[in-house]
């Protein structure tokens, strides 16, 4: 779930409690390869060192001594030296970057699949661009727990430790003076780093929000040209991203001054050095050669440091991340209700709501005491006004909610008690935004069933009438159907979730607005198909055309979350309830949304006339989704 504010402000100290026992999960196990990767930097970092060290035997030994037999020991021991650090490199490259990147690719995969079947609720939710984020970036942090990133953190604290040491037998005043002003400037790095991190956390922030609206903004190109928004999304994508530039106006001030001030300091830290070292020297007390190796000894300090400071807050940054990783792991599944014990071996299609009651995450009742049945084979239509719960009881149905009180029974089992994977098997969905994925119209359609012979798929798109359009194609059934399937038609697209459905073979099928997104012509065209796929099953229809469901053994008439009405299409007419008036309003809209204002049925129409206005009312179902009667 987002970040309440009392997380967002808790210490590094609570965090590092909180995803303690994932980072556990994570090192325990890989504990072997960490103890492995600190011997290879350990060897790594003082094979570094010897560089540095020689540096006073080349000077004092062999320049100034002429001791010429020492030169080839010197060089080769460099060699040596460098030949072992390029090879440890290497193996930390090969064995902790390799580790850490599979680690990731397998949180990934955990990850991606625990979100998977987390229950509707948690989507509703959580916007898909965060979970995105969550699944693919606060995971990437753990290459610097389990990859180079700790082991250098730990490698650079044992050179500088090292140096320290080197540095203090050759001038212990020059040394502390060193370390008082390094100490000053890792405390002005902490409390920088403190200042600059808002600011990072803002960036990304603000970046979320620009590359969601202009991902939005592309996904509604339609919209945004039918309504000749071009100048106001570029308004708005302006805004952000001017806000996104003064973010990185005010990081790249902060890190100039970071980088002045680090500059000054180690340009004084350096300028001492060069006076002591200088007295020193004409005193007697140093030599040229220990000078030159303490002034590389004191950049084998200063290095780590700085490592030591950035590669901390890496670590932290990835304890932050990986406590959102937890967090998200923690969420529970559906299917590991308690209650959900029960294996439906097969599904007949019996359904029975019994006084339901539900709420939404604990807020008002959005249905109260919903009681109906609906028998093997029967056709269940729901009508009534936009949110009078409608999708709610379809939602429970497929088993996405657990009603608060009462209970729903498939073949006299609480749906409650069902294992979902043995129940969502037999239940088939053909909603009225009918989501196609983008890869090929074969590849939508098997998504039920990808066991499928290429018969059965065969005789489902013909069923669903999309053979007739994907023949058509110069790659037929592997035409790239494009993101959601914006590159068909929305009939088409419908076409094709109902041919997905068919093939499912389902026991229970929701049609929710099923064709919603046809012309008349195209809605007659598969009205077959429909049949079809309705035939002994046990089929819940929400519908808003009234005249579609003229069929359905029972009508439920919803309203504000009871049901007021129920019966057939004709015994819901003879009563001259809520139904008929649903029912008579909108027959009256189709029927005269283009007579003039004071024309009506009194007025006589000519054949020609009939046939035009005809016409024109099918062009306006093409336009309002609804067909004339």
């Amino acid at each position: 779930m987002p970040k309440t504010p009392e997380k967002a402000k808790r210490s590094g100290g609570e965090k590092l409690k909180s995803a303690w026992p994932l980072i556990r999960e994570l090192v325990l196990p890989r504990r072997a390869l960490l103890a492995g990767g600190f011997l290879l930097m350990a060897i790594n970092r003082v094979a570094g060192l010897v560089l540095p060290y020689s540096t006073r035997f080349l000077v004092d030994n062999v320049i100034t001594r002429h001791q010429r037999q020492l030169l080839v020991p010197i060089i080769a021991a460099v060699v040596t030296a460098t030949v072992v650090q390029g090879i440890t490199s290497y193996a930390l490259t090969q064995s902790l970057s390799k580790a850490a990147q599979r680690l990731i690719a397998e949180l990934r995969r955990k990850v991606q699949a625990h979100v998977g079947r987390l229950p509707v609720g948690f989507y509703d939710a959580n916007k898909s661009g965060n979970l995105v984020s969550r699944i693919m970036q606060d995971v990437e942090g753990v290459r610097n727990l389990i990859g180079t990133g700790l082991v250098e953190f730990l490698g650079g604290v044992m050179t500088a430790v090292i140096a320290v040491i080197v540095l203090l037998r050759i001038s212990a005043g020059m040394t502390l003076i060193a370390i008082a002003a390094l100490l000053v400037f890792s405390l002005f790095l902490k409390r920088a780093f403190k200042t600059i991190r808002p600011i990072f956390r803002e960036r990304a922030r603000i970046n979320a929000e620009v590359s969601g609206r202009l991902t939005e903004s592309l996904g509604g190109v339609r919209v945004v040209k039918g309504y000749h928004a071009e100048t106001r999304e570029q308004a708005v994508f302006s805004g952000g991203v001017e806000r996104l530039l003064q973010n990185v106006l005010r990081t790249l001030t902060a890190t100039s001054l970071m980088s002045l001030s680090s500059s000054v300091l180690m340009g004084a830290v350096g300028a001492t050095v060069m006076f002591l070292g200088a007295r020193q020297i004409l005193a007697g007390h140093l030599t040229i050669g220990q000078f030159f190796q303490y002034t590389m000894f004191l950049g084998f300090l200063v290095l780590p440091v700085v490592q030591v400071v950035a590669i901390g807050t890496q670590i932290t940054d990835a304890i932050a991340g990986l406590e959102r990783t937890r967090e998200l792991l923690q969420e529970k599944p559906e299917d590991t209700d308690p209650r959900r014990t029960v294996m439906l071996p097969d599904v007949a299609g019996e359904v029975r709501f019994e006084d339901v009651r539900f709420a939404y995450d604990g807020g008002a009742e959005v249905l109260h005491g919903i009681s109906f049945g609906a028998q093997p084979g029967a056709i269940t239509a729901l009508v009534g006004s936009s949110g009078s719960g409608k999708s709610t009881i379809i939602g429970l149905v497929a088993a996405f909610h657990n009603p608060q009180s009462g209970a729903v029974y498939v073949d006299g089992v609480d749906l409650a008690t069902v294992r979902l994977e043995s129940y969502r098997t037999r239940l088939g969905v053909v909603l009225q935004d009918s989501f196609l994925f983008d890869g090929t119209i074969l590849e939508n359609v098997v998504f039920s069933r990808p066991d499928a012979t290429r018969e059965q798929i065969m005789e489902a798109c013909r069923i669903a009438r999309v053979d007739e359009f994907a023949e058509k194609f110069e790659n037929r059934y592997d035409t790239v159907v494009g993101e959601r399937g914006v590159k068909l038609s929305g009939g088409q697209r419908q076409r094709i979730s109902i041919a997905r459905a068919i093939l499912a073979d389902p026991r229970i099928l929701i049609l929710d607005e099923a064709t919603s997104s046809l012309d008349s012509e195209s809605e007659q065209m598969i009205q077959q198909g429909l049949s079809y796929l309705m035939r002994g099953r046990t089929t819940f229809v929400i519908a808003h055309r009234l005249s579609t469901i003229r069929r359905a053994d029972q009508i439920l008439v919803v309203e504000a979350g009871a049901i007021v009405e129920r019966g057939t299409h004709d015994e819901l007419l003879a009563a001259s309830g809520r139904y008929r008036e649903l029912y008579s309003r909108q027959h009256d809209v189709e029927s005269n949304m283009f007579l003039a204002p004071g024309e009506g049925d009194s007025i006589p129409e000519s054949e020609p006339a009939r046939a035009g206005r005809a016409a024109a009312l099918n062009a306006a179902s093409v336009l309002t989704g609804r067909v004339p009667s």
